[in-house]
């Protein structure tokens, strides 16, 4: 075994074990939460030890790492999540590889999305990426769409074609009544999502939780944790 992959799967050890504590503490069965590994920064190399040692899900934030990523691991039986902000001018190539698309966050993403999905033959699974620190803009510091606008994005998304509703996404805000408070901004969610299933029982997934708040989504129900740096490392500094 590599140097690379005895840490990787030391560190996947670690996360398995906080998810399956928090599972225990919270009263839920380890299968109802998907660990997706996020990826970003780090090579193809990283994402194939990853796959050999058992992760199926993986995540990436920028489309100019990810396509040629998932390119070099076509091959390998993982599901691809885009989870950063989205601009329509990558969705062609984002649709491409993405069976998921986290952060929809505006209408004219979901028509960009569509077209794309309709021309590859693909279905692309959408969350609607919600901002629990929206201001009077409406949007969040890192994307996402004010609760009040939940509905009528989902209902786009529903009705567009090569599209699927999955659920919800949010980031713990770092600012407003939320700040420090993962746990509240996470069950903030969960509310929202029971809501968001009584027009769209289907869209059972809640994205929530990273290296540092997984516990508090899966304590407040999540079903999906996106962990990078407590599987990957500290990332390296972008220039």
């Amino acid at each position: 075994m590599t140097d690379r992959k005895t840490e990787l799967a030391a560190n996947l050890a670690r996360v398995e074990e906080r998810i399956t504590a928090a599972c225990v503490a919270a009263g839920r069965k380890r299968e109802e939460v998907t660990l997706i590994v996020v990826t970003k920064t780090y090579p193809a190399s990283d994402v194939r030890i990853l796959s050999e040692l058992g992760a199926r899900h993986v995540a990436e934030n920028r489309d100019q790492d990810a396509a040629p990523k998932a390119a070099a691991c076509a091959d390998l039986p993982l599901k691809w999540h885009f989870v950063g902000q989205l601009q329509t001018n990558k969705v062609r190539s984002v649709v491409g590889y993405a069976d998921f698309v986290q952060s929809v966050d505006r209408a004219r993403l979901v028509s960009a999305l569509s077209k794309e999905a309709v021309r590859a033959e693909r279905e692309v699974g959408c969350l609607v990426q919600v901002a629990l620190d929206a201001g009077v803009s409406g949007r969040g510091e890192r994307g996402g769409v004010a609760p009040g606008g939940i509905e009528e994005l989902a209902d786009l998304i529903a009705e567009a074609p090569g599209l699927r509703l999955d659920g919800l996404m949010t980031v713990a805000p770092l600012t407003g009544e939320y700040a420090g408070r993962e746990q509240a901004a996470f069950e903030g969610l969960m509310d929202l999502s029971t809501d968001l299933r009584r027009a769209h029982p289907a869209a059972t997934m809640v994205s929530a939780g990273m290296s540092a708040d997984l516990e508090q989504a899966v304590a407040a129900g999540a079903t999906h944790v996106r962990v990078g740096t407590a599987v990957l490392g500290v990332r390296p500094r972008l220039g």
